[in-house]
């Protein structure tokens, strides 16, 4: 048999830099694209050769497996002969085949779907060192040859990270319109107290959005809001994004402070383990106040500690919507024992149908969006959130009759009372719900959806609420309406005359000022807020700092031969003159189009050459979210599943796999 030369990756690239720790800078040696990467971590080349050119690729594999199909055939004669020895015993034994090297294509791209899954799932990289899991590569492909833990802890997943990193700095690099978020998970795991996730929203020249995680940074010890600080400060400028965001939603909070998320009082969140695993804080029937642990979003009421975190943060900062919502819903629940009380029964019955009723009758209760049914003994998905759980609520109170048939001791069923008190919480929280649903979306089904919601629904939101709850009666449970008001008017009523939602909110095409009581003065608030942020931004360089004598129109070019007065085109009529307008004039224009239910961002895509000041300040005043971050989501997740103190996972693999998570479609998609 011919030899054959060993066939590399790095082939078709020319090498141009090759630092530390085995990096390297190369360029494609058919069309010139960098690709930075590992020399032991080849995918970035294979996935450009199989993306960008299938010839090569093809070329490559054919090159690398002429060798290995050699092999093979005669392994296919052996096999004959051996008909009668069992696949698992030739297999096991080597059986003739020729293990992948660890660049072989193959190789890589079986490497990088276990890398995806261990990130995806939010497995610990141990699983790897699993026997059945070997013994299930052995099977689905015995020339795989398994990473150790090492390698994929230490190399595989730190460079697709790397990755993640160069990509977001080469996106953010070119961007003119961003914010930010912060996000704190405190865990309280051995020498890490928690987590600090920051997260860039932005948006590229064709007014795609975008959202990705800069950083998940580990704290230690007894941190503070300046430590939080300076670490947001070392992270935005690592990333060049220092001074650029044009708000940061951060809510404010002092630094022994966390809030859980809201849950109904007694509901499960996921069904209790069966492995013997201890159920951790927060999956019992506990909604009390206790912030123990948690997402860290505060919202201190001190005064002096959210003035030092607003000049910290050194730019606007602005409260999450969707956190203050759900901490309205919070102190509403708590402003009513009754109502705790009567939940806690409720939830008493709906746990026990889960687990005695069987999936094919509850189905008939429970179906329908998020609501799906798991299997025996398994609460429906949607018990997973305090929205979700009041749409099962209501369910359960529109089938009591058939559920009451279905099901078997009497006394844990509701009473009459009881079921008016519950159908008066369901029905005085359900244009919550309907907010939350506007703001969260479909996230909690799936926590890696890169979906941006902006803080434009914020306004119509709370008019909807105040408006709800001043004509709303409730006779069995007045603590319950007041402590919602109140907490409406202290957490949301002040968007109200906020200018920055006054302008997001008019700058949404689908609103514009149709919500608005007196629009005389909201449109003369618009024109100051417009005018400041007009003169603010710059389309030209987001680093560069213009002073107002700067602030003027391109200057144009030169002019078409068609365009002068001559004999020979004087059939053709004289096109009329445009004058640039001015920010009124664009505002009244813009005003005076019945609104449409196009989306914001395709709007103002279509009409930033009919409105160009307004189009700037949209793009600018559209990057800021009302709803949760993917990090925020996948610190509650992590906090069931892979809390470092259960062995699981090791806290300096979980802040690569929280950051991997969350840039997974940066990554692989």
């Amino acid at each position: 048999m011919a030899s054959v030369s060993k066939v590399s990756i790095l082939d078709y690239f020319n090498i141009v830099f090759e630092g530390e720790n085995g990096k390297i800078e190369s360029n494609c040696k058919a069309c010139g694209t960098k690709i930075q990467a590992k020399r032991s971590v080849t995918s970035n080349f294979v996935t450009h050769l199989k993306r960008k050119h299938q010839a090569m690729y093809d070329d490559f594999v054919k090159r690398k497996d002429l060798k290995r199909e050699v092999l093979e055939w005669e392994l296919e004669e052996e096999e004959v002969l051996e008909e009668w020895q069992p696949l698992r015993e030739r297999r096991s034994s080597g059986g003739g085949l020729t293990k992948f090297d660890r660049h072989d294509p193959r190789q890589v791209l079986i490497s990088e779907a276990i890398a995806k899954m261990i990130v995806r799932d939010l497995q610990p990289v141990s699983i790897v060192e699993n026997q059945g899991f070997r013994e299930l590569l052995q099977l689905l492909e015995p020339r795989y040859t398994p990473e150790p833990q090492h390698y994929v802890q230490s190399q595989l997943l730190p460079a697709y990270a790397y990755q993640a990193q160069i990509a977001t700095r080469q996106a953010l690099a070119s961007v003119h319109a961003l914010s930010l978020s912060l996000d704190l998970w405190r865990c309280f795991t051995g020498a890490t107290s928690g987590y600090l996730g920051v997260t860039c929203h932005f948006l590229t020249s064709d007014w795609q959005m975008h959202s990705a995680l800069l950083a998940c940074l580990p704290l230690t010890g007894r941190f503070s809001g300046n430590r939080v600080l300076s670490d947001f400060d070392e992270v935005c400028h690592s990333h060049g994004v220092s001074g650029r965001a044009f708000r940061v939603v951060a809510d404010p909070f002092l630094a022994t402070t966390t809030v859980k998320p809201c849950f109904l009082p007694g509901f499960l969140l996921s069904p209790a383990p069966t492995t013997g695993q201890d159920v951790v804080d927060g999956e019992e029937e506990d909604n009390s106040n206790n912030e123990e642990e948690g997402i860290q979003n505060g919202h201190a009421d001190g005064g002096e500690g959210k003035d030092s975190w607003e000049q910290g943060l050194g730019v606007g900062r602005v409260d999450c919507f969707s956190r203050s919502l759900e901490q309205c819903v919070r102190e509403g629940l708590h402003s009513s024992p009754q109502i705790t009380s009567t939940l806690a029964k409720a939830a008493c019955f709906y746990n026990y149908i889960t687990s005695a009723v069987p999936p094919e009758k509850l189905s008939q209760v429970f179906d329908g969006p998020g609501l799906s049914m798991g299997g025996p003994g398994t609460p429906p998905h949607a018990a997973r959130d305090w929205a979700a759980q009041l749409k099962v609520l209501r369910r359960l109170l529109d089938s009591m009759e058939f559920l009451e048939e279905v099901s078997g001791p009497e006394e844990l069923v509701p009473g009459v009372s009881e079921r008016v008190l519950l159908r008066e919480l369901t029905d005085t929280l359900e244009p919550f719900t309907e907010a939350w649903d506007m703001v969260q979306g479909d996230r909690q089904a799936d926590r890696m959806t890169d979906r941006h919601v902006s803080i434009s629904l914020a306004l119509p939101c709370v008019l909807g609420l105040r408006k709800h709850l001043s004509e709303t009666s409730t006779p069995h449970c007045p603590s319950l309406l007041l402590g919602l008001s109140q907490s409406v008017e202290r957490r949301l009523a002040p968007v109200l005359e906020d200018p920055l939602y006054i302008t997001a909110t008019t700058l949404d095409p689908q609103f514009k000022l149709t919500w608005s009581s007196n629009p005389d003065w909201h449109r003369q608030v618009l024109i100051e807020e417009l005018s400041k942020h007009s003169t603010a931004s710059s389309p030209i360089e987001p680093n560069t700092v213009l002073h107002p004598q700067s602030q003027t129109p391109p200057t144009p070019g030169p002019a078409s031969s068609l365009s002068r007065p001559c004999k020979l085109f004087s059939f053709i009529k004289q096109r009329p003159t445009t004058q640039a307008k001015s920010l009124e004039q664009e505002l009244a224009v813009y005003l005076r189009e019945e609104p449409t239910d196009e989306e914001a961002l395709h709007y103002w895509r279509r009409k930033a050459i009919d409105f160009p000041l307004l189009a700037n300040v949209a793009k600018r005043a559209l990057t800021i979210p009302a709803c949760g971050t993917v990090v925020e989501n996948i610190f509650t997740s992590a906090g069931r599943c892979l809390r470092p103190e259960t062995g699981r996972v090791l806290p300096k693999n979980l802040e690569t796999l929280i950051f991997l998570k969350a840039n997974y479609r940066l990554l692989w998609t």
